[in-house]
């Protein structure tokens, strides 16, 4: 089974960023998943300090370029969907947009929102199947779907 994940990645560096996906990636692999996540194959932006929501140059980073891949990712290559937003300050668009597109898709969408969040919104709401209040409740959770390679 294939997870994609999903986050608030502007106004974060690329080192938060990938850290954060790379720790659950791994964690998500020894429990037989692939893994896919809006980081891979954007090397280039290594030295981001602060990523922006749009106006990239690169081929991989333009605008219409990650709506699609993201877009592709989430409604064509994975079974299921893990929106973090527990470290979230402000809203993700991005997220919401991934959220969105699972749900139309058939998804299964996994989120993590506690309770003083600023995506508690009933689009987002509406859009989990499961919220969890913990990110750590919610790999659990997915460590017991029982899925092994």
């Amino acid at each position: 089974m294939r997870v994609y994940l999903a986050g608030p990645i502007t106004g974060k560096g690329f080192a938060e960023v990938s850290g954060h996906f790379a720790g659950l990636k791994s964690r998500l692999e020894r429990c037989g998943y692939q893994v896919l996540h809006p980081m891979l194959g954007k090397d280039h932006l290594r030295t981001e300090t602060t990523f922006r929501p749009e106006g990239y140059t690169h081929p991989v980073t333009q605008d219409h370029a990650i709506f699609e891949r993201d877009q592709w990712m989430v409604t064509k290559q994975v079974d299921i969907v893990l929106a973090d937003l527990s470290q979230a300050t402000r809203v993700s668009i991005g997220t919401c947009y991934e959220l969105a597109w699972a749900s139309l898709a058939g998804v299964h969408t996994v989120v993590v929102l506690p309770d003083d969040n600023p995506h508690r919104h009933c689009f987002v709401t509406e859009s989990a199947d499961i919220i969890f209040e913990a990110l750590g409740d919610a790999v659990m959770y997915l460590e017991s779907l029982g899925v092994r390679a």
